[in-house]
């Protein structure tokens, strides 16, 4: 029985009218992506046409699911709401702050230790206002979402940028900073630009070593890691409904490497299987009655180019395993073609750790088609030359893979279990005393990020995204230039072998099982739950309102700092060991930009401060400014805010003091988030006008009394010497937008509205 069933049925009832309307508005067939953003309008049955990245309409998604990591922050907001009760299901999933060292049993034991008080705040919080909760251990939030929650043509958002992972069920699912989930949380519409589109048809067959996951990889290659922003990615044709469910998860999931607002696929008999395996036959019941709903029609699909704003075509039977990276998710390279370009740019052929598993990669299927590599190396007698990591996706996945052997595999390849979170993926891995003067290697793994210190901290670790098949491969053969359809290795006895192409299973064949999945329900009547935050604590902090920035504080605004090239949520705050502090927002703000790389001197964390011109680190030089009533500006690069959905990057900065963030351009979360916070999120109008800016420079924004949508801001810049460079700032605040600017916060607003 499915979790939710009667909104779901209400949601089921309401998607054909709705779409038979958008039908007759839009006035000529509708992709699927229209049909789940039509049907889901805050004030119901459509009425107007939109425009594709220009309107912002109002939506109401269905659910909400948020992560341990940033659900502190979400629900620390949620509190100062006025709300007895969340208006939608939310559930919050305690995946992100268990460190990977030793292996699962005394992962897990070293996280609820060490992280009692927070597992303890956000189960209170949860008891106290309906939320539903997945204790530590439980599983990864989109694996676990997959499992339970997710349904075609649904949309739900998430505080966490891989909530895009519920597309491979048919769902518009979104990765959201906090403060848009707290908003639907308290009942109120969720804003979005309606997105643009983007159709991606896939012909012919998967087969061989080549993996769901290289469809991905190469539609990063193609479109890079901002080719996909504003839009949502369709993907169709023959190649997609020969896929499994997971495997358009895993498709979806990476969406969030190319920018992609979401990404999803129509309904089909792999969504079907999906839901019966995993205990919803009531749901793919209902499904199957509006099928021809939950998918685009027929029209579209026959001649895409006519319905989409772009068209990538992609033959499965030609498509080749690939490696992506380092350093960036779209640098793609073909298995077996890497010597070359490894050598020209000094990357270590030899590959020291192979991990499998993460939101993008941890299903069954994906487990046991891994473990018929490594099954491999045993029967035929090698040596892995490589460390070997697993993460399971969820408890389900784990009792069921364990029942059927496959982890005992990788165990007697000396493989270590992690426990059932994210482990690697977010830094969250106790891989050396010292990160930072770490020796430079190369890993492979089956994760979507692999940006610098990602996974363990260390600037060195070159890391490479691959298919749990081909990590495998690459991690036995111990090489980055391992070809395992062409290569030969020599085992044990001396002889030489090859590696067969792997096999799994869709879904588990005896069905899937589990003793305990990890989740707690709310009580019915949480009136009586009393939330403690010990004012002490350094894990927590309750919230203080933003102060609404003032026009006068406007003039005479410093640089704090211009980054220079990628500038991504990992640069501006940090995650691995400061996932700690995460609900404590004084004390996390002390990473700060530590990450941005200074663009006049190349640095990181060594910026000038106009106090006293003496150079410091970003934080605290900040925090002299903020003690001197001093706002100051962050002048970025393109794409800046690329990654992870999370609030703290803007928070963080408004926090401290920093008034606005002038750019060549956002990646979309971020922008929001920023403007969520009461910032300015600004764009040159002239990207040339970035080499303008020096050290030295102030800022005044001279016409900041007129801020009003569709009008650029004019901001003066005085450079030392006296002399000044007028610029054009544009931005793309909208009336309500505005409004959250001139209140302080969207959630000043909010409990304005409430009062």
């Amino acid at each position: 029985m499915a979790f939710d069933i009667d909104m779901i049925k209400e949601v089921y009832s309401k998607f054909p009218q709705r779409v038979n309307k958008a039908r007759e508005i839009v006035g000529k067939p509708l992709t699927l992506s229209e049909k789940i953003l039509y049907s889901h309008l805050w004030d119901g049955n459509p009425s107007k046409v939109y425009r594709r990245g220009k309107d912002y309409v109002d939506f109401a998604p269905d659910r909400i699911a948020c992560q341990d990591a940033t659900a502190q922050m979400a629900l620390l907001q949620f509190m100062q709401a006025g709300k007895p009760k969340v208006a939608v299901p939310t559930t919050v999933h305690c995946d992100h702050l268990i460190q990977a060292k030793s292996g699962a049993a005394q992962d897990l034991k070293s996280a609820l230790s060490s992280s009692n008080e927070v597992f303890h705040f956000l189960e209170s919080v949860s008891d106290k206002y309906g939320i539903g909760f997945w204790k530590p251990g439980a599983g990864i939030i989109h694996q676990v979402v997959l499992e339970n929650y997710a349904f075609p043509g649904g949309m739900m958002i998430g505080t966490d940028s891989h909530t895009v992972n519920a597309g491979g069920l048919g769902m518009v699912a979104i990765g959201v900073g906090g403060a848009d989930a707290v908003d639907v949380m308290a009942g109120m519409a969720w804003e979005l630009k309606f997105p643009k589109l983007i159709g991606v048809r896939l012909t012919g067959k998967l087969s061989g070593w080549t993996a769901p996951k290289d469809v991905i990889l190469k539609v990063a290659e193609i479109l890079t890691v901002k080719g996909g922003t504003g839009a949502i990615v369709e993907y169709f044709g023959p190649g997609a409904k020969s896929m499994s469910c997971t495997g358009k998860g895993t498709i979806c999931n990476m969406g969030a490497e190319i920018g992609a607002t979401t990404s999803t696929f129509g309904y089909d008999e792999s969504m079907d299987r999906y839901l019966r395996a995993t205990d919803r036959p009531d749901v793919a019941d209902e499904a199957n009655k509006i099928k021809e709903y939950l998918t685009a029609d027929p029209e579209v699909y026959a001649n895409p180019e006519q319905y989409f704003d772009q068209v990538i075509d992609i033959n499965l039977d030609e498509l080749m395993p690939l490696l992506n990276g380092p350093f960036t998710p779209d640098l793609a390279t073909p298995v077996g073609t890497m010597r070359d370009k490894a050598t020209k740019n000094d990357w270590p052929l030899k590959v020291e750790w192979g991990l499998i598993g993460s939101c993008t990669n941890s299903s069954y299927e994906d487990l046991s088609r891994a473990a018929s590599i490594a099954q491999q190396a045993l029967d035929k007698k090698l040596k892995t030359k490589a460390e070997f990591g697993i993460n399971p996706g969820s408890e389900q996945v784990r009792y069921t893979a364990e029942r059927d052997g496959i982890l005992q595999v990788f165990e007697k390849l000396d493989a270590k279990i992690f426990t059932n979170a994210c482990g690697p993926c977010i830094g969250q891995w106790a891989r050396y005393e010292d990160p930072k003067n770490a020796p430079k290697n190369s890993i492979v793994h089956s994760f979507n990020r692999n940006f610098a210190k990602r996974a363990d901290g260390n600037p060195n670790t070159h890391a490479f995204v691959a298919s749990p098949e081909i990590t495998a491969a690459i991690a036995i053969a111990g090489r980055l230039d391992f070809n395992p359809m062409t290569d030969k290795l020599i085992n044990e006895d001396g002889v030489e072998v090859m590696l067969d192409e792997p096999t799994g299973w869709e879904l588990p064949p005896k069905g899937f099982e589990v003793k305990d999945n990890g989740y707690l329900e709310p009580v019915e009547d949480g009136s009586g739950v009393v939330v403690k935050v010990d004012p002490s604590s350094e894990r927590l902090q309750l919230l203080e309102p933003f102060v609404p920035i003032q026009d006068a504080e406007l003039q005479g605004v410093k640089l704090l700092i211009k980054a220079f090239g990628k500038c991504t949520t990992d640069h501006i705050s940090m995650a691995g060991p400061w996932l700690r502090f995460r609900g404590h927002l004084d004390n996390i703000s002390n990473n700060t930009l530590i990450g941005a790389v200074n663009a006049f001197n190349k640095k990181t964390n060594f910026v000038k401060s106009q106090l006293d011109g003496e150079y410091g680190g970003v934080p605290d030089t900040q925090r002299a400014y903020k003690a001197q009533g001093i706002k100051t500006i962050v002048v970025g690069d393109h794409n800046y805010g690329e990654g992870s959905s999370r609030e703290h990057a803007a928070m963080q900065p408004r926090f401290l003091g920093v008034a606005a963030v002038l750019v060549k351009s956002f990646a979309r979360i971020h922008e929001t988030n920023l403007k969520k916070q009461g910032m300015l999120a600004l764009t040159f109008a002239n990207e040339n006008d970035y080499d303008l800016i020096k050290e030295d420079d102030t800022f005044n924004f001279v016409d900041i009394a007129n801020f009003a949508p569709d009008t650029p801001l004019t901001i003066e810049v005085v450079h030392k010497d006296g002399s000044k460079d007028m610029i054009k700032a544009n931005h793309t605040y909208n009336k309500a937008q505005i409004d959250w600017y001139r209140e302080g916060s969207a959630l000043n607003l909010i409990k304005k509205q409430n009062a």
